[in-house]
């Protein structure tokens, strides 16, 4: 299962770094299913292997032009806050069981997993669903030559929406240990207005500052820490993703997105199955 395990984060960093998001999902359950790691210090865990497998990935992007430093501030402020908060205070506040609804018993490692699971579910349908192309004209002449960046500057963006998004996104992401890519990019692409690849290289400075600023909230708490394991699977992640970022220059993200989408429905029903029916 260990082998499997390893090589599920290869394919972990892969997707992170082709379409900047999704890719995280699968550490929890990775770690969890194959690893047996306790759900509550997977998620911790997920959050360092992510973030840091991020920060590699965003390296890249940063050099290609590819990050939209405004919009990751308005965005990433609030989200890392959030997500902080979240692992210091309220996920420590979270009862050992949930509830009891005729016999049957949700566990906080349960009731974690379970929400996970339809976050799965959800992020499947916005890589599913296919994305209407911007036939917007370009503001002024020759703005179709300009790069991502500058055409992104001339955006009118809705703040308040991009900083509730970063509260929401933070606050899922403290609780799940996902990096939250597959809420980001639709919303850097629909509320900032972004082009994809710069949604893409935003995202993943996004991911890795507030992932790793929310695994200081666990670190804090004396959290025991698998240090030989974590570094060894964050390292396999790793060349996962500059790998991914390599191929992304030569695979259509139109095709691999829907493909990578049905492949996380598939794992959150079947999530969602073993939960409620090993329970």
């Amino acid at each position: 299962m260990e082998v499997a395990g390893y090589i599920g984060a290869v394919i972990m960093g892969l997707t992170l770094g082709l379409i900047g998001g999704g890719g995280s999902i699968l550490t929890v359950p990775i770690l969890v299913y194959l690893f047996h790691v306790d759900t509550v210090l997977a998620t911790a865990y997920s959050l360092f292997i992510v973030g840091t497998t991020a920060l590699f990935g965003a390296g890249s992007h940063v050099k290609q032009g590819n990050v939209d430093w405004r919009i990751a501030l308005v965005f990433g402020l609030p989200s890392i806050a959030a997500v902080f908060a979240t692992r210091a205070w309220i996920m420590p506040m979270l009862p050992a069981e949930w509830f009891t609804l005729g016999g049957f018993t949700i566990t906080r490692s349960i009731g974690l997993l379970l929400v996970f699971a339809l976050l799965m579910v959800a992020a499947a349908y916005t890589m599913i669903r296919p994305t209407k192309p911007n036939n917007q004209p370009p503001a002024f002449a020759g703005a179709a030559t300009l790069s991502p960046r500058a055409q992104s500057r001339g955006n009118q963006l809705n703040y308040p929406l991009i900083l509730t998004e970063g509260i929401v996104v933070g606050t899922l992401t403290g609780l799940v240990g996902a990096g939250g890519g597959f809420l980001i990019i639709p919303a850097l692409v629909i509320l900032a207005k972004l082009p994809m690849k710069l949604a893409i290289g935003t995202s993943l400075v996004i991911i890795a500052a507030k992932s790793l600023i929310g695994f200081t909230g666990d670190l804090s708490h004396g959290t025991p820490m698998d240090w030989p394991f974590l570094l060894t699977f964050t390292g396999i992640a790793i060349v996962g993703i500059l790998a991914g970022s390599q191929l992304g220059k030569r695979i259509p993200n139109e095709k691999l997105k829907p493909a990578f989408g049905w492949f996380v429905l598939v794992m959150g029903i079947g999530m969602i199955w073993k939960e409620l029916a090993g329970a």
